[in-house]
């Protein structure tokens, strides 16, 4: 990169994690440290919740899988758009555990079931989060390595190291930098700063690239040249998408719904000043995903179309040799097998493919095949080189695009997105970390602690638990072979929680009938066929498939496979395959959650012996505390429609015109206009191919585009202000030394002394129920 794009890179990382090392003065308890006192504001919320979501890992990720089903999906994808809209309209699942005032997951979850029960989930919760985000660091290290062009070996003070052992540790000590002077407080600030910096490079990059390449004359040919039931651009044309097609999204939205509140807890879900304030940070997240999403939309359809468009023939020629000479280095130890592996790669002559004239493309045959079959030729089809293969294959995938970038942005926009890219890195890395040494120390370690813990001992052991994590992630960023797509690899790790999770949080929020009992069947079940699945997809290239064509089984089982995958046929195909398991992780996750469900059920039915009192978990009736009362009305037919957008008494002028919006937008534009009128028009009279070009490039480029320049004033302005709030409300707040996340006779300490005071008060008034 330039002079100028490191300048651009490096001033404002150093003002961030100058602002991290501020925001420790604020810091006088353990709530302060773990929720930020429960003072933030929605903006400072949606606005650090955007940096902390959208990472390196789910940029390369999102490119890696619309490089593979192109822009189709995303028609189908309107389905989603509601679901998280009513979500955050009706603050389902996020109100109610703010009303429970826990600390951590695992507080809520001693309080609903039991504390063995917490320290059980909290450590599947725990590991699965670890494991799965060690990846984080490493995926974000090969970026960077690949993007800036660095060699694989670097030589410090005479000994020869690692890029990636010197990248990762790097990142990791940056993370602990912010995290460790102010905790979420810390976060909350530095994530913000991040996000309101982070949207005018959205928009800039955006600019760059509808500037750089012609919609009409490259893009949508390219997204068109598909064989039939792999269109990129049309939606009644994908039945032969695999992996990433109809049923995977059906999957993702029972996740969204049923694991709407499976990782809150350790993050900014106890933040909010009030309940209903969490609840309008959810509403104006849900607004703000979608333009946070177009620049990562935009970054793939233009690999998409550098790499496969007979423009730029040339420019994607060089980029795959660069890319396979690198990948190649990085993954194939043996010095012989990878010169053959060079040579194979470096003989491919140049692709000039021809729309129009050459045969469609497709995922099997396509301008990358070549490379691939080159390299697997060299490496051999027995167990041992399907292994290296599956990494070669992975990384040629994922690091398509940080190459691709590297030779196409020019000075100025590689440092933005240079600078992005670092800072949403930090933010992701930061938070996780946190994320899970929180859970850590405050329902594996804590709850076996006969005595409390003063509050500076507390925060002492929360840093250092951080400190531990983040070595964890440094060793762990090594061992983690990933062999499939970073969706998969993501799906199928945090199934080993998730798979479980769903029922045991939201029938532990709205249902008095769940038990302790049924919530163990429920990880028992879906848990372990989580880790099942990882099992087998880990060794099936290397140990198990080999096993089974020694024995003989393969060729039975995958009869078998085709057999009962065949009524779901084309969205669920299982077939027999050398290299990866049949069954993929969507369907390995889609299994588990459905018997996570069952267990908890029948667990439930089994040991339920009275109603479990919700009252007390959240706050209400009886144990109503007076600044945060429950404000409650019935349905009627006058205010049916505003209670299904989720207004009540709380909500004021300006936070019922951002919910109506939020709805006009969500429910009449997207679900309405762009996806059931324009499907009834379809099944009436279908459209032509071409229509689908200009259909995506007005409704999701064009009004997003406008939407996100008008959104960027927007939470740029409520941003500043919420963070000057939230500075002078953690200045004056007063720390109870009781709020520190333990748990007794199934009450928080802090609650049991309000609650003994409000008993008090009773008496004296003979008002003793």
């Amino acid at each position: 990169m330039h002079l100028i794009d490191w300048l651009i890179v490096v001033i404002p990382v150093f003002i961030i994690l100058c602002v991290a090392v501020y925001s420790r003065r604020y810091v006088r308890g353990v709530a302060d440290y773990l929720a930020a006192g429960r003072v933030a504001g929605r903006y400072v919320i949606s606005v650090g919740d955007m940096t902390s979501s959208l990472s390196v890992i789910t940029l390369v990720a999102l490119v890696e899988m619309k490089y593979q089903v192109g822009y189709a999906l995303t028609f189908w994808e309107y389905f989603l758009i509601p679901v998280g809209i009513i979500m955050g309209l009706s603050g389902y699942c996020i109100y109610r555990f703010r009303e429970t005032k826990a600390l951590s997951i695992g507080q809520f979850l001693e309080m609903r079931y039991s504390r063995s029960f917490r320290v059980v989930a909290a450590s599947i919760r725990t590991m699965a989060e670890m494991l799965t985000n060690a990846i984080g660091p490493a995926v974000a290290a090969n970026f960077f390595i690949y993007f800036l062009d660095v060699p694989h070996t670097l030589s410090v003070f005479g000994l020869t190291l690692p890029t990636f052992t010197v990248v990762v540790g790097g990142f990791l000590c940056m993370a602990i930098v912010v995290m460790w002077p102010g905790g979420r407080i810390s976060l909350l600030i530095t994530d913000s700063f991040q996000g309101i910096i982070s949207y005018p490079i959205f928009v800039i990059i955006g600019c760059y690239v509808l500037i750089s390449f012609s919609w009409s004359g490259e893009i949508a040919p390219v997204m068109l040249d598909r064989v039939e039931g792999e269109s990129f651009l049309n939606p009644f044309d994908v039945s032969k998408l695999r992996d990433f097609n109809i049923f995977a999204l059906c999957v993702l939205v029972m996740s969204r719904i049923l694991n709407r509140a499976s990782w809150i807890g350790n993050d900014t879900s106890s933040c909010g000043r009030n309940p209903h304030e969490q609840k309008m940070a959810g509403i104006l997240g849900a607004w703000r995903e979608g333009f946070s999403t177009l620049m990562c939309l935009l970054i793939a359809i233009t690999i998409i179309t550098v790499m496969s468009h007979q423009n730029h023939a040339d420019k994607a020629y060089e980029i795959r040799q660069q890319l396979s000479a690198k990948v190649a280095s990085e993954v194939v130890t043996d010095q012989e097998t990878l010169a053959k592996v060079k040579e194979n790669i470096a003989a491919l002559p140049i692709t000039k493919h021809v729309i129009g004239e050459d045969p469609p493309l497709s995922r099997e045959v396509n301008i990358d095949t070549p490379f691939k079959e080159a390299a697997q030729t060299a490496l051999g089809t027995d167990g041992s080189g399907n292994l290296i293969f599956q990494k070669f294959r992975t990384l040629y995938n994922q690091m398509m695009m940080p190459v691709a970038l590297r030779n196409m942005l020019p000075v100025g926009v590689a440092g933005l997105f240079c600078l992005l890219m670092v800072m949403l890195m930090l933010s992701t890395d930061d938070s996780r970390i946190f994320n899970a040494s929180s859970t850590i120390i405050q329902d594996i370690v804590q709850p076996f602690l006969k005595e409390p813990l003063s509050p500076e001992r507390h925060l002492l052991m929360l840093r250092c638990g951080s400190v531990a994590v983040a070595i964890f992630f440094f060793f762990c960023s090594f061992f983690m072979v990933q062999l499939d797509f970073i969706n998969m690899f993501i799906t199928i790790m945090t199934g080993v929680w998730l798979g479980g999770a769903g029922p045991v949080m939201v029938f532990g929020l709205y249902s008095r009938f769940g038990t302790t009992f049924g919530a163990y069947c429920a990880l028992f079940f879906g848990s372990g066929i989580s880790l099942l699945s990882i099992f087998v997809q880990r060794n099936w290239a290397e140990t198990i498939y080999p096993w089974l064509s020694h024995v003989g089984w393969a060729e039975p089982l995958g009869v078998f496979l085709e057999t009962v995958s065949r009524p779901f046929n084309p969205y669920i195909v299982w077939k027999m395959d050398a290299v990866k398991f049949p069954i993929n992780s969507y369907e390995c996750y889609f299994i588990a959650m459905c018997s996570g469900i069952i267990a908890y059920i029948l667990g439930s039915f089994i040991t339920y012996k009275k109603p479990y009192d919700l009252d007390r978990l959240l706050h209400r009736g009886a144990y109503s505390i007076d600044d945060e009362k429950h404000i409650g009305t019935k349905w009627t037919r006058k205010n049916f429609l505003s209670k299904l957008v989720g207004i009540n008494p709380d909500y004021t002028r300006g936070d019922k015109f951002i919910a109506w919006s939020v709805f006009g937008y969500a429910i009449v534009y997207k679900m309405g206009f762009c996806f059931l009128f324009v499907l009834i028009w379809n099944f009436i009279s279908p459209w032509p191919e071409h229509w689908w070009g200009h259909y995506f490039f007005y409704t999701t480029i064009v009004i997003t585009a406008i939407l996100a320049v008008i959104s960027t004033f927007w939470f740029l302005i409520g941003g500043v202000i919420d963070i000057r709030r939230l500075f002078r409300d953690l200045n004056n707040r007063e720390s109870d030394p009781l709020d520190n996340g333990r748990v007794e006779g199934d009450v928080s300490l802090a609650d049991k002394a309000t609650f003994e005071a409000i008993k008090r008060k009773k008496k004296e008034q003979g008002e003793v129920e």
